[in-house]
C-alpha cells in the first residue's frame, strides 16, 4: 500500500486513510437512498413496474457504479475522492429527459452513455479544456446554484409541502387541521421533512461527520415513531418489503442492467407523438447529451479543485494532481453507470469530508468503495427510508449548492443577467438544459448589443447556436 499509494510521501498514514475513507462514505451514503427514490417516480408510467421494484433496481445500479467510479479515481488518479450518481443530474434524467422530453428510461440511458463516451474522447484529446473555456464564467458559476434550486424544489414537492394550484400554479399545502383542510396523517410526514432538514443543518453547524446521513436516519426514526400516532399506519407494513437482500439484484437484472443496449436505441415511442420528427430527435439527442456532458464536466472540475484545495493537494502551479486521470475515471464511471441503469456518475463534493479528516491518497477512496460494496447487500434496510426523509436531503443539498452565487458580481448586468437566467430557468421550467441555454444565449446577445462581439469565443457560438436550434426544432 505504501509503494502504490505513496501514503507517507503524501504526509498521511494507513490508519488516517481508512478513517478518511469511512468518513467520505458516511457523508455521501445518502445517495444510495435518494437516487433510487427519485427513479422510482418513473415506475407505472415511463417504466412498466412497481415503485418498489424500480427502487431496488436503481439501488443496486447506484451502488455498483459508485464502487466502480470510486475505485477508478483511487487506483488510477490516487486521489482521496469518491464518485456516485450525481445530484441534479439524476433530476435532469428523470424529470427533464423522461417526463419533460418524453423519452423512455432506456433512451435516457443512451444519452448518459453518449455523455460518458464524449467525456472520454474530450479528456483523451484535450478538447475538454477548450469546451470548459467556451462557457462564460457567469453561466458556469451559476449552473450549480440553478441545479440546487431545482432539486430543492423537487424535494419540497416530493414532501408534499409545495403543491399544484389552479390559480397560482404552485402553493403551500394547507396545514390547517381545525377546518378539515388537512389531517394529522398527511401533515406528519411533512413535519418530519421540515425537522429533518433543520436537524441536518444543525449537525452540519456542529461539524458532525456524515451530517446528512445521520440526519436522514434520525428523520426515519422520527417518522416511524410518529407513525404510532396515525391510525392504521402499520397495517400491512411488512407486505411491501422484501427482506431478501438478493431480491434487489433480481430487479436490477430485470429492469436496468443492459437496458441501454436492448431498448435504448428504440425511439419509436417518441416519434409516435404528433409533431416529433427525426430532425427534432437528432437535435434533442445532441443538445441533451451536451447538457449532460457540460453539467458533469463543471461539477467534476469544481469538486476536484475544491477538494484538492481544501487538503492542500494542488500542485505548485495551482493545478489538480492527476487531473486527466481523475476526469477519465469520471467518464469511464459514467459509461459503466449507463450500462448498469443509472444517471451520470460524478465526483461528490461530500468527499471533502474525508479530505478534511486527513485523507490524501487513493487508499481512502478504496476504503469508500469497499463500503459501497458492502452496502449493496443492505437494500432491504435502505428501502425502509421514507420519502419524507430523502426529501429533506434534496432540499439541504440545494442549500449547499447555492454557495456558487457568492462568486458572482450581481451589480454588473453583463454578469448578472446570464447568471440569473441560468439559475431561475432551471426550477421555473423544470429543466436544467433550458437554464444553461438561456444563460448562454443571453450572454451572446449582451456581447452583441454592447459592441463586445470579439469577446465571444468560437466554442460559445457553437454551443449557443445548438441550444437555439433545440428550441426551434424540439420545443
Amino acid at each position: 500500500m505504501e509503494k502504490f499509494f505513496q501514503v507517507k510521501e503524501k504526509g498521511s498514514t494507513v490508519k488516517t486513510e481508512i478513517l478518511a475513507g469511512l468518513t467520505t462514505f458516511m457523508a455521501m451514503a445518502y445517495i444510495l437512498m435518494v437516487n433510487p427514490n427519485m427513479f422510482a417516480d418513473l415506475a407505472g408510467s415511463v417504466v412498466d413496474t412497481t415503485p418498489e421494484k424500480m427502487y431496488n433496481a436503481i439501488y443496486i445500479a447506484t451502488a455498483i457504479s459508485a464502487v466502480i467510479g470510486t475505485l477508478l479515481i483511487g487506483l488510477l488518479a490516487n486521489l482521496p475522492l469518491a464518485q456516485a450518481s450525481g445530484m441534479g443530474l439524476n433530476a435532469f434524467f428523470v424529470y427533464t429527459v423522461c417526463f419533460g422530453f418524453g423519452l423512455s428510461y432506456a433512451n435516457a440511458l443512451l444519452l448518459v452513455l453518449l455523455d460518458g463516451l464524449i467525456f472520454v474522447i474530450l479528456t483523451v484529446t484535450g478538447v475538454r479544456a477548450k469546451i470548459f473555456k467556451a462557457i462564460p464564467d457567469s453561466v458556469r458559476m451559476a449552473i450549480p446554484a440553478g441545479i440546487g434550486l431545482f432539486i430543492a424544489f423537487l424535494g419540497l414537492q416530493n414532501a408534499g409541502i409545495v403543491v399544484l394550484d389552479t390559480s397560482t400554479k404552485v402553493n403551500l399545502v394547507s396545514f390547517n387541521i381545525l377546518n378539515g383542510n388537512a389531517t394529522w396523517a398527511g401533515i406528519m410526514p411533512m413535519l418530519v421533512t421540515i425537522f429533518t432538514l433543520i436537524a441536518i443543518a444543525a449537525l452540519s453547524v456542529k461539524k458532525i461527520k456524515g451530517a446528512v446521513f445521520w440526519g436522514m436516519l434520525g428523520g426515519t426514526a422520527g417518522y416511524y415513531l410518529l407513525g404510532l400516532t396515525v391510525p392504521k399506519f402499520y397495517d400491512g407494513f411488512g407486505d411491501k418489503f422484501d427482506m431478501n437482500p438478493f431480491g434487489a439484484f433480481a430487479d436490477f437484472g430485470e429492469l436496468s442492467l443492459g437496458k441501454v443496449f436492448t431498448e435504448g436505441f428504440d425511439f419509436s415511442a417518441y416519434l409516435a407523438v404528433e409533431g416529433n420528427t427525426t430532425t427534432s430527435l437528432i437535435i434533442l439527442i445532441a443538445t441533451t447529451a451536451l447538457a449532460f456532458c457540460l453539467v458533469d464536466m463543471f461539477d467534476t472540475l469544481g469538486t476536484l479543485f475544491g477538494a484538492c484545495s481544501r487538503g492542500n493537494m494542488l500542485t505548485e502551479e495551482g493545478d489538480i494532481p492527476n487531473m486527466n486521470k481523475a476526469m477519465l475515471s469520471d467518464a469511464v464511471a459514467t459509461v459503466c453507470g449507463s450500462v448498469c441503469g443509472t444517471s451520470t456518475v460524478t465526483t461528490f463534493v461530500e468527499a471533502s469530508a474525508g479530505v478534511a479528516e486527513g485523507g490524501r491518497t487513493g487508499l481512502s477512496a478504496v476504503v469508500s468503495a469497499i463500503m459501497f460494496f458492502i452496502a449493496m447487500f443492505l437494500s432491504p434496510i435502505a428501502s425502509l427510508i421514507p420519502g419524507c426523509a430523502t426529501a429533506a436531503v434534496l432540499i439541504f443539498v440545494g442549500v449547499l449548492m447555492m454557495a456558487a452565487v457568492l462568486k458572482l458580481n450581481w451589480e454588473n448586468a453583463e454578469i448578472a443577467l446570464p447568471a440569473f437566467l441560468t439559475i431561475s430557468f432551471m426550477p421555473f421550467t423544470y429543466n436544467i438544459s433550458y437554464g444553461i441555454a438561456f444563460g448562454l444565449i443571453s450572454y451572446i446577445f449582451l456581447k452583441l448589443f454592447t459592441g463586445k462581439v470579439k469577446e465571444i469565443k468560437a466554442g460559445t457560438w457553437v454551443i449557443g447556436i445548438l441550444f437555439a436550434i433545440m428550441f426551434f426544432v424540439t420545443h
